[in-house]
């Protein structure tokens, strides 16, 4: 694995600063490297078909079909129709958080304190169910079409009273994950922090983001072959460009 990119071969790139959200609209056959600035980021994440948005990524479906809890490279992000989003095809973190869900007004006020854009502008503290929002509303999205979301870089771990908590070392300067997108999608992110995140203070934690062209699928590909349901996920896709 290497997180060096030829210039020649990023399309775009840019920084979401800590504690922000920004959306985009992928294309199937290009790729999503995102990299942890300087350690500890949280990236939360959800994804939605643009030709049909009630279809959109569905965490259950991504989990139960690979046998799996964490998230890594080799694993696919599904949809609630069992089509493939993207397709985890580099990651140097080897857990990713996808069960714990967002953080909101509420955790973020009784964690680091009450800050609003109003009194504090660009210092304000944000919670990823509010960066959600603001970015879903650009699509006609809601509330209601708010769905369990990935945590990218962040790791949770049950302690011997079987509660989740949130390992603090898990992503470090320079760790990366790249998705390939399989189809068109509109990805939703922020940079808020986990919801069980136990800092002191509101870690602004910055992650680069850079969009590149995807090398073709072989047949000897990880993601497709990691398990049978991912030979059918694809297949589900393959049909679905087809337009039937």
């Amino acid at each position: 694995m290497s997180n060096t990119i030829p210039n020649n071969q990023v399309l775009y790139q840019d920084t979401l600063p800590g504690g922000k959200h920004w959306s985009m609209r992928m294309r199937r056959g290009t790729s999503l490297r995102l990299t942890d600035v300087e350690g500890g980021a949280n990236l939360g994440m959800l994804f939605y078909n643009p030709e049909n948005l009630l279809e959109r990524y569905n965490a259950p479906d991504t989990l139960k079909c690979q046998h799996t809890f964490k998230l890594t490279k080799g694993h696919c992000l599904y949809s609630d129709m069992g089509r493939i989003f993207c397709s985890i095809t580099d990651d140097s973190v080897g857990w990713h958080d996808t069960v714990c869900g967002n953080s909101n007004r509420k955790i973020v006020k009784a964690k680091w304190g009450d800050k609003n854009y109003q009194t504090d502008s660009n210092d304000w503290l944000q919670n990823g169910n509010d960066a959600f929002l603001v970015e879903a509303t650009k699509y006609g999205l809601g509330k209601r079409d708010l769905a369990a979301n990935l945590n990218l870089f962040s790791n949770v771990a049950p302690d011997d009273e079987g509660n989740l908590v949130y390992q603090v070392e898990n992503s470090q300067a320079g760790d990366f994950i790249e998705l390939r997108f399989e189809m068109d999608t509109i990805v939703l992110l922020h940079t808020c922090p986990h919801p069980l995140n136990p800092a002191s203070q509101y870690p602004f934690k910055p992650v680069e983001y850079q969009l590149l062209k995807s090398a073709a699928i072989e047949e000897d590909d990880l993601c497709l072959n990691a398990c049978a349901e991912n030979h059918r996920g694809f297949e589900n896709n393959r049909l679905y460009h087809l337009g039937l």
